[in-house]
């Protein structure tokens, strides 16, 4: 707080009118089904960002990064995206969401504060944005539903940024509540939240840096009639969260998607597998039995590194360690930990959730993969947090 103050105040020579901060996030399980509409388990974490903000006398946006020692500029009534502005084209982009939902807004000062840089695929940007949209909410004293920031931040992503609207990046970064996780429905644009307490558990987060490499265009299988085929291999479930799940007739199944490639098969196969492991995670993690929680976990990994191909050797390396941490168990069924890549796109990142009496010898496996790697990690342990909030106003 003292810093972002200090450095507000510094750079713009008067102190922020408002400070909200937001979660960084991560997704579970899900983050590359969305648009098929099925669901996605995310967790909030407390990596925060801050925002803080001040109303200027003119239209000018000027925006001070902290961390990252840049500056950016806008205007309020000419604002345009620019590569070269990378990180602060999403702050325009809310911006733009709330002018064209039809309110006014004044050029402001920003200032960003996030030891965690936009690039690490940890949700940082969305938690820029959710900061950001609450902050001018207050400021201007906008009477927004929740309904309507959701709309000010669909309209930024989609016709500023020109990106698809990841509901899950939306609603863990305003909505999360700490000590839970939150599953987006996307075929019924809801949230729900499931308390998260292995109190004998570590959550970490790891930025292995190999950098990210797409080996296929993911767009390549959001066809319209792809997810036709997906939505016939559904069927009505009452008795299954969210009403419904994909049918388990293999014979069936490649009937349906025989009219498809090989490579287009395996991708849908890999998003059915991917709910199911979702519905799998969640009874794991109401009924408290991390043994299931774990299994759909590193089923997903595998789902994801075998068929849906976005992972890597290094990620690949580090999560076989990760199983590794209890050499003794001999029942595979039951494992004690568990971990998965995760991150933007084909990211570079991945989740373990461990034993707390396992995480020095975690530190020394990563040790040994900058060894063997040439790639110095960073680790975070997390915590599930709630969503966006004030600071000060």
């Amino acid at each position: 707080m003292k810093a972002i103050n200090d450095a507000h105040e510094l750079e713009y020579g008067i102190k922020p009118e408002v400070i909200a901060k937001a979660p960084g996030r991560f997704h579970l399980i899900g983050d590359h089904s969305w648009f098929f509409k099925d669901k996605t388990l995310s967790m909030a974490v407390n990596l925060t960002v801050y925002i803080a903000i001040s109303k200027r006398s003119d239209n000018n946006v000027k925006f001070y990064f902290i961390q990252l020692n840049e500056r950016k500029k806008a205007s309020v009534s000419s604002l345009k995206y620019k590569k070269e502005d990378r990180w602060a084209n999403s702050l325009k982009a809310v911006f733009y969401g709330f002018l064209s939902c039809g309110y006014e807004l004044s050029g402001l000062d920003i200032t960003i504060f996030s030891p965690i840089p936009p690039a690490a695929g940890f949700g940082i940007t969305s938690a820029m944005k959710a900061a950001l949209v609450i902050a001018i909410k207050k400021l201007f004293s906008f009477k927004c539903s929740d309904v309507q920031l959701l709309q000010v931040l669909e309209n930024g992503n989609r016709n500023f940024l020109h990106v698809q609207n990841y509901l899950a990046n939306n609603y863990s970064a305003l909505f999360s509540k700490k000590s839970n996780l939150l599953i987006s429905d996307y075929s019924k644009s809801t949230w729900d939240y499931i308390p998260f307490d292995f109190e004998d558990k570590k959550i970490l987060l790891v930025d292995t840096k190999v950098p990210s490499l797409s080996v296929w265009n993911e767009e390549s299988i959001c066809e319209p009639e792809y997810a036709l085929l997906l939505g016939d291999l559904r069927e009505r479930k009452p008795n299954v969260y969210g009403g419904w799940q994909y049918i388990s007739d293999k014979t069936e199944i490649n009937e349906v998607l025989s009219v498809v490639s090989e490579e287009v098969q395996r991708k849908l196969k890999s998003v059915m597998r991917e709910h199911g492991d979702l519905l799998e995670a969640r009874e794991g993690i109401l009924n408290k039995d991390f043994f299931k929680l774990a299994r759909a976990v590193n089923n997903s990994h595998e789902t994801m590194r075998d068929m849906y191909n976005i992972s890597c050797p290094e990620i690949d390396w580090l999560l076989k360690r990760v199983g590794e941490l209890e050499p003794n168990l001999e029942n595979t069924r039951n494992p004690v930990t568990c971990g998965r890549i995760t991150g933007h796109g084909f990211g570079r990142c991945l989740y373990a959730i461990i034993r707390n009496c396992d995480y020095d010898n975690f530190l020394t496996k990563l040790t040994e993969f900058e060894k063997i790697f040439g790639f110095k990690p960073e680790c975070y342990e997390v915590l599930p947090e709630d969503g966006a909030t004030l600071v000060i106003d």
